[in-house]
């Protein structure tokens, strides 16, 4: 049975993303956000004490909801775990959430505020964990240094080189997607075709840690309200 301080939690992020979307992030204030919902701007207060903690909440919400879609993935083709399959298809389903886009590219001050969640340990050990996982069973190259880096950079130009001109405007997600997996197969994946067996192993390790990710997520959504039910 729902809550309805969380129903009411719920509406309030529901509203900042789509204000998000409109207003961008520092033009949105809390009286807009309560005004779109038909609450006294206190009310939302007593979710979140400040703008930031709102739009983390939210930014975690998203998170998982898109994490959650490669894990169906995978589960669906465990050769989905292949790095340069999960990173395009990570790539192309953030391009179909304006709300990750908005975040990651034109926000740039709230994205950079979730240096200071407990959260973002996780990341890091999760990304640690996906290459070892992945040098251990050869689905990655031994011989590229800063390996972490070099897979990081590379994604991280194709979600924000397009921001830099205009010039590859008229390129769809879907042709970049493309790119990107060829050019992280080709870069970071060995020659040949993976073993069925060490993909497998792979998609079954990463898919729980990926798992617990999302429940770590949706854990922070609503950990700075007071308001919520216990349990």
């Amino acid at each position: 049975m729902s809550h309805p301080n969380r129903e009411r939690a719920d509406r309030i992020l529901d509203a900042a993303g789509e204000l998000l979307l409109r207003m961008g992030y520092r033009k949105v204030a809390i009286d807009d956000i309560a005004r779109a919902v038909g609450i006294g701007k206190g009310t939302v207060y007593l979710h979140w004490r400040n703008k930031e903690l709102l739009f983390q909440a939210l930014m975690m919400r998203e998170s998982a909801d898109l994490t959650d879609e490669i894990l169906s993935a995978i589960k669906a083709d465990p050769a989905m775990i292949l790095p340069h399959r999960m990173i395009s298809a990570s790539f192309l389903t953030t391009h179909r959430r304006p709300l990750v886009m908005a975040m990651l590219r034109g926000n740039a001050e709230m994205f950079g505020s979730m240096g200071d969640l407990a959260l973002r340990k996780q990341q890091d050990e999760l990304r640690a964990q996906f290459e070892d996982t992945m040098l251990r069973h050869g689905l990655v190259r031994t011989d590229v240094p800063n390996l972490s880096f070099a897979i990081n950079a590379t994604t991280v130009g194709f979600y924000f080189g397009g921001t830099l001109t205009d010039e590859f405007d008229g390129i769809p997600p879907e042709a970049r997607a493309e790119a990107l997996a060829h050019v992280i197969r080709t870069a970071f994946e060995p020659s040949g075709e993976p073993d069925p067996t060490a993909v497998a192993e792979v998609a079954a390790e990463l898919g729980s840690a990926l798992e617990e990710l999302v429940s770590g997520y949706r854990n922070g959504i609503y950990a700075h309200d007071p308001t919520r039910a216990p349990g």
